[in-house]
């Protein structure tokens, strides 16, 4: 096996032609932040973004694109675009055989953490150490089957958020729609939002970081074939009321930032903007509309008629560097674990975190 480590920006057309074959041969890799697109818009903002190119020899056939994002010395790394990525993982030929630690070793590194890693990765599966449902809209059968689909399993979800949409139009002016807005000041309406509700919630605002902005307006503007972001938005009587901004991918789309304005929330604007997004997708032909995790969020468990296993974990070399990234990630990585696992100790933290996010806000 042949390995090339390049920044994402100098692969050449033939290089992305043949990772867009392999996405395209495998519906498992169809995820949008899979795809080169993702990866060349990160190394734009990110100084340590990098793809193993996977040959099978020197000069010869490509079997695989490695992304990753080295953190700092020492050779470790982890998914490009770190926490920010909704699908990690390798993107390769089918019937490729190789070992994560060999991989790593010819990519000079002594770690790779992994968070959102997507099914049917055997390379990387033995050293996952947690694993998540991640909750999948399914539009296969079109958005009419979708809806009888949560119908069928008892959720009354489809019927009390038309009730709360028309009452919303009632009240507030005619309810629209529209699912790839262009403008700048709507995605930075989003944005503020965004931050708004991450403060509430006592989390740290991802826009309070420069290359987060400067990535996802970079996004808004990517459109290439295969490959874009999207930025949806709800209104109520000609007003914003929510919005949501995300990636998408052939038939995939991946829900990244949703959020509405907090009051409109007797409304439920957020179920109904995700509604009529998956009514606008499954016309377009989008299959799949991915959520993520779905611990701790209700509406992606009551919008979910499919789920997906993601997981989470880290592949170490037996090296001194392997050793010392144990030793600086290993206990803090079980102690989240513990939390995460435990649902009173989860709830105690959640309304702790929402308690400190109050508390701020009205210290601003």
């Amino acid at each position: 096996m042949h390995v090339a480590v390049v920044r994402p920006g100098e692969l050449g057309a033939a290089e992305l032609a043949s990772w867009r074959k392999m996405q395209d041969a495998l519906p498992h890799l169809a995820n949008p932040f899979m795809s080169a697109g993702y990866a060349i818009a990160v190394d734009r903002v990110v100084p340590g973004a990098r793809v193993a190119v996977l040959s099978e020899r020197a000069g010869g056939d490509i079997v695989g694109f490695l992304p990753y994002e080295l953190h700092g010395r020492g050779g470790a790394a982890g998914a490009i675009g770190g926490w920010l990525s909704l699908g990690q993982g390798l993107v390769h030929a089918a019937g490729l055989e190789l070992d994560a630690r060999e991989l790593l070793r010819s990519c000079g590194l002594s770690a790779f953490a992994f968070g959102t890693l997507v099914p049917d990765q055997p390379w990387f599966a033995p050293f996952a150490t947690k694993r998540l449902d991640s909750a999948v809209m399914d539009l296969g059968g079109g958005f009419d089957a979708f809806t009888e689909s949560l119908r069928a399993k008892g959720s009354k979800v489809v019927k009390q958020t038309r009730y709360k949409e028309r009452k919303m139009g009632r009240q507030a002016g005619e309810v629209s729609f529209a699912f790839d807005v262009r403008d700048d000041a709507s995605l930075a309406l989003v944005q503020s939002w965004k931050s708004a509700q991450y403060r509430a919630m006592g989390r740290t605002d991802r826009f309070a970081r420069p290359w987060v902005v400067e990535l996802v307006e970079r996004l808004h503007h990517t459109h290439d074939d295969g490959f874009a972001g999207v930025l949806s938005m709800l209104y109520a009587g000609g007003e914003p009321v929510a919005g949501h901004f995300g990636l998408r991918s052939g038939h995939t789309l991946v829900t990244w930032f949703p959020v509405y304005d907090p009051e409109f929330a007797k409304f439920s604007p957020g179920l109904v903007l995700h509604l009529h997004m998956a009514e606008e997708a499954a016309a377009l032909g989008v299959q799949h509309i991915d959520m993520g995790p779905a611990v701790g969020w209700r509406y992606k468990q009551e919008l979910q008629n499919h789920s997906i296993t993601v997981a989470e974990g880290v592949v170490r070399r037996r090296s001194p560097g392997g050793a010392a990234h144990w030793l600086r990630h290993a206990p803090i990585a079980r102690g989240r674990d513990l939390v995460l696992g435990n649902r009173t100790l989860y709830g105690m933290a959640d309304r702790a975190m929402r308690g400190y996010g109050r508390w701020r806000s009205k210290a601003r």
